[in-house]
């Protein structure tokens, strides 16, 4: 197979997941991406679901990977730093010359372009693409790759070190979505996708708040970090006109409880006050107390 004819396989591929994006959004289910794609006509798979790195049998030549993945929880440590502005991918194994290896370094070679799917959980993927592969780094077993989103669905040439910074920017901007995803959705699993003050359980409307602000060093994408909130009580809770104590008691402050007005400030914050939170089934994704206390403390200072 040419150079173009593999060129042309990614521009079909790209049209077919834009075509699954518009219908599934941003996280598309595992069961969606083993149905494949087709091209000229016959049946491409998109992934092998148990690899990283995958080229099909009709890529055999020139030789370069298609489509990467990093799993939920996997044996590698793929790096989602929201500072960074390229991705981290580990090598297959230890060996360099792996023949998985050599396909993803294959395609640094031709700079053509790949499709990277991340788990955000178990069955359920965030597309990004295209990505190129922009460094090998064989003595840290590490691919280093960045994000080029902005349209881009044309099978032509494109040098990845050229407008670098412009791709570094899309790259960083994708990691921060990338981070919020992966938050929201555990998030919202642990709460059975409601909000744990109103018990609201349209997903649209609901958000995972983080209880130490995002920029803190301590605030990890993790559940004991996170509360489910309707996006009015998420907003209540970030701007003090609602906290949360220790025993996850809810409080609202002390003038909005004495303020009269219609029915959306009765039923939707007054009558929360001293209620509590309804909480995940397991102990382990609880809110961290310790937090909610360091938190607590800002609300009532204010």
């Amino acid at each position: 197979m040419s150079i173009e004819f593999d060129r042309e396989l990614r521009a079909a591929l790209f049209a077919h997941m834009q075509a699954l994006r518009a219908f599934h959004g941003d996280a598309i289910p595992s069961s969606v991406l083993n149905e494949g794609f087709q091209f000229k006509g016959q049946r491409v798979p998109i992934w092998n679901q148990q690899l990283g790195i995958y080229r099909p049998a009709i890529l055999r030549d020139p030789g370069a990977a298609l489509t990467i993945q990093t799993a939920f929880k996997g044996p590698y440590d793929d790096r989602f730093n929201v500072d960074d502005d390229k991705f981290a991918y580990r090598y297959r194994g230890t060996d360099p010359n792996h023949n998985d290896n050599r396909a993803l370094r294959r395609a640094m070679e031709l700079q053509v372009p790949l499709l990277y799917l991340v788990a955000l959980k178990p069955g359920l993927y965030r597309p990004v693409f295209p990505c190129y592969v922009d460094v090998d780094d064989p003595a840290h077993l590490t691919f280093f790759l960045v994000a080029d989103v902005e349209g881009y669905l044309s099978a032509t040439s494109s040098d990845v070190h050229k407008d670098l910074p412009r791709k570094a920017y899309i790259t960083r901007q994708v990691l921060a979505r990338l981070h919020q995803d992966r938050f929201r959705v555990i998030v919202l699993d642990a709460y059975r996708e409601q909000c744990s003050m109103c018990r609201l359980r349209h997903p649209p409307l609901l958000d995972a708040a983080h209880i130490l602000p995002d920029k803190d060093p301590r605030s990890l994408p993790e559940v004991p970090n996170g509360l489910a909130l309707c996006k009015i009580h998420h907003s209540a809770f970030d701007v003090g006109i609602i906290g949360v104590d220790s025993d996850f008691r809810i409080h609202v402050r002390e003038d909005v409880l004495e303020e009269h007005d219609g029915p959306m400030l009765l039923h939707g914050l007054q009558e929360l006050h001293e209620k509590k939170l309804q909480l995940p089934r397991s102990s382990a994704d609880q809110p961290n107390r310790d937090f909610l206390a360091e938190r607590f403390a800002i609300f009532t200072a204010a």
